[in-house]
């Protein structure tokens, strides 16, 4: 596929002069992932601590915002951080999550989950899982609403909520009042036509996709994959929580995040969707300035605001 033609009018210029990525390069790729630390917000409070893992896996870091002046208790998030589960920080997404306590006056919990290749499947998994349930038996001390907590992440980190939302509902909880997988990465096979279309390197693209996935699987990588690891393996989606998705027209995810929210429908799950056409992988942390970009942006934090308010 010629990106350069189908690309978002908002995204062109900038799109244009991005430079190629080595996908094949695990250590470049975490030195060049390394982010300016984001503005501090003066009305949101940061904290970091470590809780402990699930069973006998290491202690989890997790990173906690919290509006500074309070009042009653508080609506939660667990985010989840994107990075093809080989890349990334609790620290990249500091910005967005001071922006989900101001917009939807919540309590963000960040989780620093273990990374691929050097800890596959189901460590990540157990890291999220462990961050969920600790917020959850700590909702008296951190002022949270324990009825009120809902699950979210992009990319890797989209694909981590979608399988915590199936692990939590098998393991009977912790509850999640709502799911929200942005443009995740839930499907090992790498079979849709999106997959196949999408091998610029500017973008995540299919050789990417596949390298990042047998790291994340490890020995787990045959026909009997977890549903745990990639959603899109669920044979049932039944009884899950609420879900918003988005996904962008030319994102190596778009089949198979259809595929799931039809799915999502079909087993009575309530679920809003949006695709942006012309819209690459991120295309919203990577041209944050574009209109488009704003726009996605503002439209999943506003939802996530409105869930948790109804919850």
């Amino acid at each position: 596929m010629d990106m350069d033609k189908k690309i978002h009018p908002d995204l062109k210029a900038v799109f244009a002069k991005t430079p190629a990525v080595d996908f094949t390069d695990l250590t470049a790729l975490r030195d060049s992932a390394q982010l300016e630390p984001a503005p501090r917000s003066e009305r949101v409070s940061i904290s970091t601590r470590q809780i402990a893992g699930s069973n006998d896996a290491p202690g989890v870091l997790v990173r906690i915002f919290e509006p500074v002046e309070r009042n009653g208790l508080l609506p939660a998030v667990l985010w989840i951080h994107g990075g093809g589960y080989i890349l990334g920080s609790y620290q990249q997404d500091d910005g967005l999550c001071q922006r989900f306590v101001e917009t939807a006056n919540c309590l963000v919990v960040s989780v620093e989950y273990r990374l691929a290749p050097e800890h596959p499947f189901p460590a990540p998994m157990e890291d999220c899982y462990a961050a969920l349930k600790w917020l959850a038996e700590s909702a008296n001390e951190l002022g949270v609403d324990d009825t009120r907590i809902a699950i979210a992440g992009s990319s890797a980190g989209g694909g981590l909520t979608a399988g915590l939302a199936l692990l939590a509902r098998d393991r009977g909880g912790p509850h999640v009042c709502f799911q929200m997988p942005l443009y995740p990465m839930i499907d090992d096979r790498n079979v849709t036509p999106s997959s196949r279309e999408i091998t610029d390197n500017r973008v995540w693209n299919r050789d990417a996709n596949a390298a990042a996935w047998k790291m994340y699987l490890g020995e787990e990588a045959k026909d009997n994959v977890s549903p745990y690891a990639a959603a899109s393996r669920a044979k049932d989606l039944s009884g899950l929580p609420p879900a918003y998705i988005c996904v962008g027209e030319l994102d190596a995810f778009r089949d198979e995040t259809m595929d799931y929210v039809t799915r999502l429908q079909q087993a009575g799950v309530p679920v809003e969707f949006h695709l942006y056409p012309g819209c690459f992988h991120g295309f919203e942390l990577t041209i944050p300035d574009a209109d488009i970009s704003k726009r996605a942006a503002a439209e999943y934090v506003s939802v996530l605001a409105r869930a948790l308010a109804k919850a």
